[in-house]
């Protein structure tokens, strides 16, 4: 099931300004807030070296006036990164024109290992060892009744766990088409029966997305329960096994048996 949605329901799903959930995936580890607080560090003194570079001349006021605007935004460069970050990518999801509510299926359900980096260092030998990372990741298919199929890799969660095939999958189709005809992008996948979401990065607004879905689950009860009853149809098979198929004999009293002489 693929039902279009409004712009305005769009753009409610997948804000322009990051998330907190958004913002989080981009803060990262240690490692990644350590790497924007050095970049920090570094702008910063390449500002303060123009600073003194230009504290004579004509152009003394301008720079000054500049380098200070930018001097504030490199000492804090570390903490509003993932917000633009985030902006960025919600701005990529943005540009397509046309989104649907899509309700599919899960296909297939599997765990690979996958490469996710390397690692250089030399041994106490100075041989060059090269170290793989590698991390386990599920693989969710889905698809719908149309024969669209698509697949997600994230990081294995436990969670994920409860999923299974056959559980019913429901994720925002992304498009160029007004028709929906060809989807160009899929977001996070939430399969509904045990509440767990399938994502690497959060892209949509989860209960504005839940909502959704029980709007179109009470609309379809309510379809279903004012909508007249069909006459079954009978196939040709239903009607040989109902009218064709041999009947019980009865049992004739003797009195009422032919003689075996009469014509």
């Amino acid at each position: 099931m693929l039902v279009p949605l409004s712009r305005k329901k769009f753009e409610d799903l997948i804000p322009l300004v990051g998330t907190g959930a958004q913002y989080k995936y981009y803060w990262g580890k240690f490692p990644d807030v350590l790497r924007r607080v050095l970049i920090s560090i570094t702008a910063l003194a390449g500002l303060l070296l123009i600073r003194a570079f230009f504290a004579t001349g004509e152009l003394h006021d301008v720079v000054q006036g500049v380098t200070f605007f930018l001097i504030i935004l490199a000492l804090v460069y570390w903490l509003w990164s993932p917000a633009i970050q985030a902006t960025m990518r919600n701005s990529g999801c943005r540009r397509y024109k046309y989104a649907g509510f899509l309700r599919g299926e899960v296909l297939d359900v599997f765990v690979t290992d996958e490469l996710v980096g390397t690692e250089e260092s030399v041994n106490n030998r100075g041989e060059l060892v090269v170290t793989e990372n590698r991390e386990r990741r599920i693989n969710v298919v889905v698809g719908d009744e149309t024969g669209f199929e698509t697949r997600i890799q994230v990081p294995l969660k436990r969670e994920h766990q409860a999923i299974r095939i056959g559980d019913t999958a429901e994720l925002l189709a992304l498009s160029d088409r007004p028709d929906l005809g060809r989807i160009s992008k899929v977001s996070d996948i939430f399969v509904s029966r045990v509440g767990v979401w399938v994502s690497d990065y959060p892209y949509l607004q989860r209960d504005e997305f839940e909502s959704v879905s029980r709007q179109l689950n009470t609309i379809e009860f309510e379809e279903e329960e004012y909508r007249e009853p069909r006459q079954p149809r009978r196939d040709d098979r239903q009607w040989e096994e109902e009218y064709e198929a041999p009947r019980p004999r009865k049992r004739i009293p003797r009195s009422k048996r032919r003689d075996p002489d009469w014509d």
